[in-house]
């Protein structure tokens, strides 16, 4: 089993620069892609960028330009850095982690996700 620990977030400042840092622990942490997705309130989780060990990225075009997303495969590791934070970015940010793909960026045959870290943009 694989746990993700995430950290980084909390309150922030319009125009500020976000770091967040995911590590896989456990047993068997050899994972094809590693990245974030977010949840605003109400609403289903969804893909701000992901990254796989040969990388590759897939950003969402709604954070295009702002994000950077690296892998760090010795240690097991993913971390974003998002920059000039609006109060829009303001969601839980979770860190993901994809096995293998059945369909590449669409359907993962094996998934986990982190708990979850509150990110609020306060302007």
């Amino acid at each position: 089993q694989v746990r993700l620990v995430e950290s980084g977030g909390g309150l922030m400042q319009t125009g500020e620069s976000l770091g967040l840092s995911c590590t896989a622990a456990g047993r068997n942490t050899d994972l094809h892609t590693m990245g974030w997705y977010r949840r605003f309130p109400g609403k289903q989780r969804e893909l701000v960028a992901l990254a796989t060990t040969t990388g590759l990225t897939n950003v969402a075009d709604s954070v295009k330009g702002r994000v950077t997303i690296a892998r760090d495969n010795a240690k097991n590791t993913v971390s974003l850095r998002m920059d000039d934070l609006k109060s829009e970015d303001t969601a839980v940010y979770y860190c993901v982690a994809c096995r293998f793909w059945l369909r590449l960026w669409v359907t993962c045959g094996d998934d986990y996700w982190g708990q979850g870290t509150q990110v609020t943009v306060s302007s």
